[in-house]
């Protein structure tokens, strides 16, 4: 098994104020103790994280502080090649109707081109495309 890291997570688990940050809090948890396998993320996630850590919070020490999560020994980063940037173009053409982006095309054939199994992201367009990792809803209430 395997898991792949999207942007949205990142972002999540070093927010304290985002939505979705005691979930990813947890599962990144889980995950960095191994339960989903190795996991993975991309140069391009890598890049919009940052990005947008910094456009959203002016604080370059947040945007450096997902950096470091980022590049945990534990996180395997892919570099986009030639190859998997001709199929994200075609898988960016085939899902337009999902408001798909470009990094997500590129996350999905990271996701082919290494079999990772799972997804860990928040993006409503993953939907029935990928596997995604979920905390059961009973956690969720309280």
């Amino acid at each position: 098994m395997s898991l792949f890291i999207d942007t949205g997570a990142f972002l999540a688990y070093r927010n304290k104020k985002d939505k979705y940050h005691e979930v990813a809090d947890r599962l990144f948890k889980e995950a960095l103790k191994g339960k989903f396998g190795q996991l993975y993320t991309s140069d391009y996630i890598y890049d919009e994280a940052l990005t947008l850590a910094i456009n959203r919070t002016k604080n370059i020490s947040v945007a450096m502080d997902i950096s470091e999560v980022i590049l945990s020994p534990r996180i395997k980063m892919v570099f986009v090649d030639a190859r998997i940037l001709e199929r994200s173009t075609r898988t960016f053409k085939k899902y337009s109707g999902r408001n798909l982006s470009f990094t997500d095309a590129v996350s999905m054939e990271i996701m082919n081109e290494f079999g990772i199994s799972k997804y860990f992201g928040f993006d409503a367009h993953f939907e029935g495309v990928v596997e995604k990792i979920t905390e059961p809803k009973a956690n969720l209430t309280r």
